[in-house]
């Protein structure tokens, strides 16, 4: 795999677009996997780097490491404290509405003890989601008993950071994400991958934005879609979008 594109690069943290299909580090759930987006930036740099956020291994998008403990406590501290903006576009099968909110608290998984250490509390946590609907398209397609299928472009704002949380709010309000093996639905996420040619979750994060913790100034970082992702909105005549 080829080096990974800076979005941005000081003495204190760097920003990647982490194409789909990469896990950020390594992970007893992906045992089988060699590469990840920890190795390929520290490789890239000749440094050691600090991961302070996750993205999905089927997300594609911006994803922040740091390049010191320091900076990557100060980090992690304004992803948990809700200092960090996240935009997020994602291909949904159906039209929800114009916008909406979701607020359906979800319960732990597993990974986080992997990833942070220490027992792992039971129950549910708050989780809240905002989004937009930004275009419909309806495909000659029959599925199940349906005799056309119906898919919605949403942009989408998560207000905290569960695991998987976008995923599991879409499914929970039936706006599955396409391309989504484990909430989504198996008729779709093929329907796709025959028309497009493309095998991949459809979403990516598209920004993030925070105050640099060691300047103080503000930073908006824009990620532009992955090509794989740009042409099946180009196909569907949401090109504007991709952009």
């Amino acid at each position: 795999m080829s080096a990974l594109p800076l979005l941005y690069l000081d003495d204190h943290l760097v920003v990647v677009h982490k194409p789909s299909g990469l896990l950020v580090h390594r992970t007893s759930l992906d045992f089988h996997e060699t590469r990840f987006a920890l190795q390929l930036v520290r490789d890239q740099l000749g440094r050691r780097v600090y991961p302070v956020h996750r993205l999905d291994k089927g997300t594609s998008g911006a994803l922040t490491f740091a390049l010191t403990p320091e900076i990557g406590r100060a980090l992690s501290t304004l992803f948990e404290t809700r200092q960090v903006e996240k935009d997020y576009l994602a291909v949904v099968r159906g039209w929800p509405d114009e916008a909406g909110e979701i607020d359906h608290p979800l319960e732990r998984r597993l990974d986080d003890a992997e990833i942070w250490g220490g027992p792992l509390p039971s129950g549910a946590q708050d989780a809240l989601t905002r989004y937009r609907r930004l275009a419909t398209v309806e495909l000659p397609w029959a599925i199940d008993r349906y005799p056309s299928s119906r898919y919605a472009l949403l942009a989408l704002h998560p207000l905290t950071g569960r695991r998987h949380q976008l995923r599991r709010h879409l499914k929970h309000i039936s706006h599955p994400i396409i391309g989504d093996a484990t909430h989504g639905k198996g008729h779709h996420n093929r329907a796709f991958a025959e028309a497009f040619g493309v095998r991949r979750l459809l979403l990516a994060n598209t920004r993030l934005a925070f105050v640099h913790p060691a300047t103080g100034q503000p930073l908006d970082l824009r990620c532009p879609l992955a090509d794989d992702y740009a042409s099946v909105l180009d196909a569907l005549g949401w090109g504007a979008h991709a952009r």
